[in-house]
């Protein structure tokens, strides 16, 4: 089984859950356009404040689309979280 990532982009504030939901809309259309694997895409809600749009891709490719998308941060993720 690959290893994967969590790659996140962070948006605060009362937009914050529409930016991060609008943002989730682009990933999937690079995802589709440029054919990387991306296991899920979606919204983390930290709190009503602060929300994060992200995609779960294969370890081996987060750093090439670390250098392209931009994300604020990444985690290694083990199955099941």
């Amino acid at each position: 089984m690959a290893e994967k990532a969590r790659l996140l982009w962070d948006f605060r504030g009362p937009a914050a859950a529409q930016t991060a939901a609008h943002h989730v809309i682009h990933l999937d259309e690079f995802f589709e356009r440029e054919a990387f694997p991306c296991y899920d895409t979606g919204v983390l809600e930290q709190s009503p404040m602060w929300q994060a749009a992200f995609a779960i891709v294969d370890l081996n490719d987060a750093q090439k689309l670390r250098e392209i998308l931009k994300p604020h941060r990444g985690q290694r993720i083990t199955e099941g979280s």
